[in-house]
């Protein structure tokens, strides 16, 4: 089956780290970039992070910069979103995407919610 699957989010304190995972089945996952897109409550979906095929190369939106790290691992067909030191603007809905097929593929996404 050709499917994206997010893992990894839950409630944090600001502050405190998390650890998105995606597990991609049923295409050749070495052959795409990947990208992070997150959509907070009563806002537009937002581009987060990416990283091409071979993970050699990313890039971060400007709020999450010196905080996120995306990395990815092609031969379990993983890619990671490493948030710390994270923030109340960061809670939001997490999905991630291959530029795979007519639209794309999207995962299910999973909610990350920093609160005190």
């Amino acid at each position: 089956q050709v499917q994206l699957v997010e893992s990894g989010g839950g409630l944090v304190q600001p502050g405190g780290s998390l650890r998105l995972s995606c597990a991609a089945s049923g295409f050749i996952f070495s052959s795409y970039s990947m990208k992070w897109y997150r959509q907070a409550p009563g806002k537009e979906r937002e581009l987060v992070a990416s990283i091409n095929s071979f993970g050699s190369s990313t890039n971060y939106a400007d709020s999450v910069k010196g905080r996120f790290t995306v990395s990815r691992d092609n031969a379990k067909n993983m890619v990671y979103l490493q948030m710390n030191a994270l923030q109340l603007e960061d809670t939001a809905v997490y999905y991630c995407n291959a530029p795979a097929y007519h639209t794309g593929l999207w995962g299910q996404g999973t909610q990350v919610t920093v609160s005190s």
